[in-house]
């Protein structure tokens, strides 16, 4: 790959001359140009430099979606720092933890998370907090106002960035122990921008929109980064409350790109939306990451919006995150899609031989988009990554059109009686039918299997009880026996993280407490 800029304030600082007056970021009301994110990142570079950051450093992003999000992501890369977006749904301790892993020096927050972040040891672990929305008070040498920062008057010399260098660490959610750091640099990050523009063949008129969370990888690098370094705008969305304001915006903004994940696209799919919203809307794509779409999701939006293709995506925050994607041209229903350009994806066996097409083993990801490491961890790195490959943790296999269909977590793998298991077939069996909103399948341990199937279900809303008999009918119909699970329970809402994906392991900790 050929890449243009070298660090994310490169980007920024050539966009912000070339594209100038273009509305980079609609926020309600306002539209803020390329080069008000300029002048706002250069301001706030400088409050950063004055109050003594350096390069190498990290900042902490705990911050609801915002303009100041962007800004600060460019400050801290003319700097030459780090971002570490984190998670603004954890409490104080998971922040107080990630704070100290990383070694953040500086908290970027808001104001509706004061509560957490003044629990937390954040003031302990940072050097300064800078509060955006309304202040913290009283404000002092340890918590400055937003306001503050963006209208600091100094001007700084941008340091010199690399490639190579460090721009971003994202915590994974930490399916087993604590949450690890993925370094990804701006060459890791821009191989993405690259290979989606080609793959979705944005244009400078697009307009993507954003209500998924910023500190996510997929919204980081696809929603905010790729349209950014492709010259596009991108419509903000504070809040996902109201719900109908994202469809209103849509509308009234001509947005184009619609970055979402499964549990939106299946309450979309459901959606009485007025006749006006799809006769004028001006979508032309919907990309969906984060966890796998149903199939029932796939053809009801597919039916709904003739205009507009449902491009499934595949990928982790190791490989930052994007991995391969269904094309406008095609889509293969069940599929995640074709390699980005410029990535490679096998599938392979236990000693990281490929397998033949078709064959479902572990995934492996090589190419620009993959991760550099875990942060304080080279030996958890030197196990994920051989050789240049990724270790996905992911099984799947790969069709004769090299189009890639995911079978499971490697994790999540049941085996009875020695017996392969993939819970991913059973929930998209139990989730299509009628009266069921989502299930989860997870593997419990068994004297004479080994381990047996057990599901768990979430029913559509104004659904109460679903015919057990006629379910159980249902999976014998299209499962295999041993398929079929032997305990179903159904529970009023499955456990997920940010981005709708269910957590697995909450469900087997709450089975092992006897809480279901």
């Amino acid at each position: 790959m050929t890449y243009s800029f070298n660090s994310f304030y490169e980007l920024i600082g050539h966009q912000g001359q070339k594209y100038k007056n273009k509305t980079a970021l609609f926020v309600d009301n306002e539209k803020i140009t390329y080069a008000d994110i300029l002048q706002r990142a250069d301001a706030i570079a400088a409050f950063l430099v004055y109050h003594g950051v350096q390069k190498g450093d990290k900042v902490a992003l705990f911050l609801r979606n915002s303009p100041e999000f962007v800004y600060t992501v460019f400050a801290a890369s003319k700097l030459g720092a780090v971002v570490v977006p984190i998670n603004t749904f954890l409490k104080e301790e998971e922040l107080s933890y990630i704070l100290e892993d990383s070694a953040s020096t500086v908290l970027i927050t808001s104001k509706i998370h004061e509560k957490v972040v003044k629990a937390s040891d954040a003031e302990k672990l940072c050097n300064f907090i800078v509060w955006e929305g309304e202040a913290f008070e009283p404000l002092d040498e340890q918590n400055y106002s937003y306001d503050e920062a963006i209208r600091f008057d100094q001007s700084i010399k941008a340091n010199t960035s690399g490639l190579e260098d460090t721009a971003v660490i994202f915590y994974t959610s930490g399916t087993t122990g604590r949450p690890k750091g993925a370094m990804l640099s701006h060459k890791n990050i821009f191989s993405n921008s690259i290979s989606g523009i080609q793959h979705i063949t944005l244009k400078t008129k697009d307009r993507g929109i954003i209500f998924l969370p910023m500190f996510h990888s997929f919204t980081f690098s696809i929603g905010i980064i790729l349209p950014l370094y492709a010259g596009a705008s991108i419509v903000i969305i504070k809040s996902l409350q109201p719900f109908s304001n994202i469809f209103k915006q849509t509308l009234l903004k001509r947005v184009t790109l619609f970055f979402g994940v499964p549990d939106v696209y299946n309450a979309l799919s459901k959606a009485k939306l007025p006749w006006y919203f799809m006769w004028f809307n001006n979508l032309r794509a919907f990309i969906s990451g984060a966890a796998p779409l149903q199939p029932k999701t796939l053809d009801a939006m597919a039916k709904k919006f003739k205009r507009a293709k449902l491009l499934e995506g595949y990928g982790l925050s190791e490989a930052s995150p994007a991995v391969c994607m269904n094309t406008l041209e095609k889509q293969k229903a069940g599929s995640v899609g074709t390699a980005l350009a410029g990535y490679e994806m096998k599938v392979v066996d236990e000693n990281l031989v490929e397998l033949p097409r078709g064959s479902i083993g572990d995934i492996i990801v090589k190419g620009d988009n993959v991760m550099q490491g875990y942060l304080n961890h080279p030996d958890i790195t030197e196990e994920t990554i051989i050789n240049g490959w990724l270790l996905t943790g992911d099984m799947g296999y790969i069709d004769d059109e090299g189009y890639l269909f995911i079978v499971d977590r490697k994790k999540d793998l049941i085996i009875s009686k020695g017996i392969n298991i993939y819970p991913r077939e059973i929930e998209d069996v139990i989730d299509g039918f009628e009266g069921i909103s989502a299930s989860a399948v997870i593997g419990v341990a068994d004297e004479k299997s080994g381990e047996i199937p057990v599901a768990y279900i979430e029913l559509d809303e104004g659904v109460e009880k679903i015919d057990d008999t006629a379910l159980k009918g249902y999976l014998r119909e299209h499962l295999a026996n041993f398929k079929v699970p032997k305990h179903i329970y159904i529970i009023k809402e499955l456990p997920k993280n940010a981005t709708g994906k269910v957590l697995k392991r909450v469900l087997k900790d709450k089975l092992k407490k006897d809480e279901l």
